[in-house]
């Protein structure tokens, strides 16, 4: 199967027979799972003792042999298998007067390269956007775009060359350019690399929810560690929406809205965001019609929801119809210090997340445990997932309600339910938004000032790295608090919050500072991003984002039908955009 190996035991050693278990590398403090019994060798028809495993090839691998009887260690190999290879391990001794043991690995048959396709995929996409670089070249030579307009709108193309002039009026220019130019001017006014920054997130979660071709690196960690595509994708879309929240909040109190109508229209916001996540996204009716019993409460759409009412009315409340020059002390410092309530208030937010994580008791585990449980940390706390994050969400939502196949179950083993949007973990996911509503508050106090705009997204990206080398101790496992998407710890926030600030500087130097970049294809569905996000999970299991596939076990039949899936949802928004149907709440 996929991210697996055969390996077969040859054991020449003599009665007793061994026994032999493994731990990955990706699985911090593990005990060792056995994997099987070995039979000894058969002396008299000298015929090996022989036992086939199934072996992982996602992460580097520690195989133990012991003597099945004392339990002797004989020999410890670390190795990092290769998909659908065929291995063969030779345990005997070195000669007859001695005890010592030797444990070869050899390679029966070579594993085959299952990262080719994703090269071809890249090509292929490379190739396209050759090809659109090119056209747009084309596009710029009169010759040429006179012809393509003749071909597709022969009619207004006769009209502009008929006409007394020689040049289209106001009416030609829009039948010839399908965007109006009253479309084309309000566009200008927007900034596009929030749309774009937004797009981009929103495409590689739809890759990765539809399954990113089945590799490992395209899946969440399973608990502590690096940053693989998934675990900060979810996070820069909270980030992205606390900057939204600023420009789209300054611009309405701006234009004289009312705060109780802003209010209301935040309420009712929230509501449905929430409502859609628990009755739309979250249910699998394959299994049957929804119901109670076995709903999971929270979700993606629910913290969004939440997340968004409590960072919208906290702007609200604080919020200045005029936006105009700070006039107090520290003029460099005007897009935070008339906004010191909010700052205490989060503050206070996360002085509650601190004191729940480390200090809320919690029945057979260690007060203040930020572990996976099960297999993990020796097999010393196996229900004790998440700690009090876990506790909280078992107390109040019940185990039902919950994620019922959390990440950390597939290494670690664990058997009790984990939500990774729970109730914990939505205090920092609205410190993130928090983030994100700074990054907004900074385009609008130095709008059109690109230095100043860009200079301080680096200062913010610099501090929130600073904090988490800080929290992280710029190590895996050993730090103050370890980097953890299913907790959503603190580091988490400020690790993903340093990559959010300089990825939207880029975007913004790119799009809106340059203009070397429209922001295409990113900048469609970033526009539309709730039906897109609604529509990729409703219709994941329908044709033709989804059909039946001739290989399960072959990584390249799901990485095309996953690119294809996400290029599908990338056409449709674009045809929206084109026709301007914009999905709003």
């Amino acid at each position: 199967r996929m991210d697996q190996a055969f390996l077969l035991v040859l054991n020449e050693l003599p009665a007793p027979g061994l026994r032999l278990a493994a731990r990955s590398s990706s699985c911090h403090q593990c005990l060792y799972q056995i994997l099987a019994f070995v039979p000894p060798s058969n002396e008299s028809l000298r015929k090996p003792g022989t036992a086939s495993v199934m072996v992982d090839t996602q992460h580097p691998l520690t195989l133990l042999l012991n003597s099945s009887v004392g339990d002797r260690e004989l020999c410890k190999i670390q190795y990092h298998f290769g998909e659908f290879g065929n291995y063969s391990l030779v345990v005997k001794t070195l000669s007859t007067s001695t005890q010592n043991v030797s444990c070869d690995l050899l390679i029966n048959e070579g594993p085959i390269n299952s990262y080719l396709p994703i090269l071809f995929a890249f090509l292929v996409y490379m190739g396209i956007l050759a090809i659109l670089i090119v056209g747009r070249l084309l596009m710029k030579i009169d010759p040429v775009r006179n012809w393509v307009y003749k071909k597709l709108n022969p009619r207004a193309t006769d009209r502009m060359i008929n006409s007394e002039l020689g040049s289209p009026n106001t009416t030609d220019s829009v039948n010839c350019d399908p965007t109006p130019h009253s479309w084309s001017t309000a566009s200008r006014k927007r900034l596009h690399s929030l749309d774009t920054f937004r797009g981009l997130s929103l495409v590689i979660m739809v890759f990765v929810n539809y399954g990113g071709g089945k590799y490992w690196f395209f899946k969440h960690e399973s608990w502590n560690g690096k940053l693989h595509f998934p675990s900060a994708l979810f996070s820069r879309f909270v980030f992205i929406m606390g900057t939204s929240i600023a420009l789209s909040l300054g611009s309405v109190m701006r234009w004289g809205s009312s705060k109780w109508k802003v209010l209301r229209k935040i309420l009712w916001r929230s509501f449905v965001l929430i409502l859609l996540g628990i009755i739309v996204v979250n249910p699998n009716y394959c299994l049957g019609p929804l119901s109670w019993d076995n709903l999971r409460i929270p979700g993606v759409l629910q913290r969004l929801g939440f997340t968004y009412l409590v960072v919208a009315s906290l702007e609200l409340l604080f919020t200045r119809a005029d936006s105009g020059t700070w006039e107090g002390p520290f003029p460099a410092l005007q897009d935070i210090l008339p906004y010191w309530p909010q700052w205490i208030f989060i503050l206070m937010l996360e002085v509650v997340w601190l004191c729940l994580t480390f200090l809320l008791p919690v029945p057979d585990c260690p007060r203040g445990y930020l572990g996976p449980g099960g297999i993990g940390d020796f097999g010393n706390y196996p229900n004790c997932t998440g700690g009090a994050a876990g506790y909280i969400d078992r107390l109040l939502l019940g185990e039902k309600h919950m994620y019922q196949h959390p990440s950390s179950g597939v290494i670690y083993q664990t058997t009790m339910p984990y939500d990774p949007e729970g109730i914990l973990g939505t205090i920092n996911s609205i410190v993130m938004a928090f983030l994100g509503l700074q990054a907004g508050k900074i385009t609008l106090f130095y709008k059109d000032q690109h230095k100043q705009i860009m200079s301080r997204f680096a200062i913010w990206g610099i501090v929130m790295g600073i904090i988490s080398a800080v929290l992280t101790k710029c190590s895996k496992e050993e730090g103050f608090i370890p980097i953890n998407k299913n907790l959503w710890s603190i580091s988490y926030v400020t690790t993903t919050s340093c990559f959010a600030f300089i990825l939207l500087l880029l975007i913004y130097y790119l799009v809106d500072v340059k203009k070397l970049w429209s922001g295409a294809p990113f900048l469609y569905p970033g526009m539309n991003s709730i039906l897109v996000y609604i529509g990729h999970q409703v219709f994941a299991n329908y044709f033709p984002f989804k059909w039946k596939m001739q290989d399960s076990q072959s990584h390249a039949e799901h990485l095309t039908q996953n690119l294809t899936a996400t290029t599908l949802w990338v056409i449709i928004s674009y045809i929206l955009y084109r026709r301007r149907i914009f999905w709003k709440i």
